[in-house]
């Protein structure tokens, strides 16, 4: 692997990312400025906290900047609830399935670094 973006979970939070946007972009503009840019932040965490990692020297860093994404991960899955909640977004069953999607990759990701022998 040269690079994040072989990771395909970069990829899928690549995806996720654009989803995000097109979901948000039909909410009400009164969350312009409140909610529809802290979905949208999370979820550009995602991808983003997956490529800084590896452009860290050391697992150690590479684990912490996953975590961190992992993180993000729970943050927008909350705020896309709290957005169904207010009646922002219908169906939000297949975010919500990408979003378990990537919670998965990351943690087998996480795994399989913590179990790496030094």
């Amino acid at each position: 692997m040269t690079s994040h973006k072989d990771l395909k979970v970069w990829k899928e939070s690549m995806i996720l990312v654009e989803k995000i946007y097109d979901l948000t972009r039909t909410f009400p503009d009164e969350e312009k400025y409140v909610l529809v840019p802290q979905i949208r932040r999370c979820s550009i965490s995602v991808p983003s906290n997956i490529a800084e990692g590896f452009a860290r020297k050391g697992n150690k860093e590479l684990l912490q900047f996953l975590f961190i994404a992992l993180g993000s991960l729970s943050e927008l899955e909350t705020q896309i609830e709290i957005a169904s909640r207010l009646r922002y977004c219908k169906d939000i069953s297949e975010i919500i399935n990408h979003i378990k999607f990537i919670r998965v990759m990351l943690s087998r990701l996480i795994t399989s670094i913590k179990n790496k022998p030094s």
